[in-house]
């Protein structure tokens, strides 16, 4: 997986946003709203191909959670990202 070229986390009045760039071909009609955890996890994926295992090990290093906890919130923000469109 990789996110898509074009699109750009800000933070907008203290919440963290995904919204297209010069994609004039994509209807993105929402924002997508990111919480602290994924947008850290953005800003350490962008630009990088990775798998849910890679989403996993980043969510291990930063917080302290059990590895099934962290392997079933990867693997649903990953699902919830490429429903959005934002992963090729």
């Amino acid at each position: 997986m990789r996110i898509k070229d074009g699109f750009v986390l800000r933070q907008i009045i203290g919440q963290y946003v995904v919204v297209g760039e010069g994609l004039s071909q994509v209807n993105f009609n929402k924002m997508l709203s990111l919480n602290e955890s994924a947008a850290y996890l953005w800003k350490e994926l962008q630009g990088k191909d990775f798998s849910v295992e890679d989403v996993t090990a980043l969510l291990l290093d930063r917080y302290e959670v059990a590895e099934e906890l962290a392997s079933k919130d990867a693997a649903a923000l990953c699902e919830s990202w490429q429903k959005a469109g934002v992963l090729e």
